[in-house]
């Protein structure tokens, strides 16, 4: 059987299509001092489609290894704790943010300086990818434990 060149791509693309149903909006890095080993990345994440999806891993390469996190409060102690994924149910917004979840960066390549930016790229359950660019910012309000 032979495939046409437009079936070919269909079949090619198809995986993308469905990555086009999670949206990635206001993604950004937090900015470390010069000899922080370790930073984070946070993201807004809209899943428009009709299933659940998940994230379950993360590369940048800015960092030597990358984690997915949440925070656990016990007690007055918060504590981070490595994740198997990110759910993103159907329909849903789902924030990854300081204090909360996030893809925690390990062995920095070098400092994350304010201003520049880093490529990151996220893998789905169903083993598609999804890159995007997060731009480096201080972050320090977000990490402390409100009352």
């Amino acid at each position: 059987m032979k495939l046409t060149p437009l079936l070919l791509a269909t079949l090619l693309l198809s995986p993308l299509a469905n990555a086009s149903d999670i949206m990635l909006h206001n993604p950004y890095a937090r900015a470390t001092p010069p000899n922080a080993a370790t930073s984070a990345v946070f993201v807004d994440i809209m899943n428009h489609s009709e299933n659940d999806r998940a994230i379950v891993a993360a590369t940048t390469p800015a960092a030597g290894k990358v984690e997915l996190h949440d925070v656990v409060h016990e007690g007055e102690v918060m504590k981070m704790r490595q994740i198997e994924q990110i759910k993103l149910p159907a329909q849903s917004h789902t924030s990854l943010k300081p204090g909360s979840l996030h893809i925690m960066l390990f062995e920095l390549t070098k400092p994350l300086v304010e201003g520049e930016s880093i490529e990151v790229e996220v893998t789905y359950a169903s083993g598609e990818t999804q890159k995007f660019k997060a731009p480096i910012k201080k972050v320090m309000s977000g990490m402390k434990h409100h009352h």
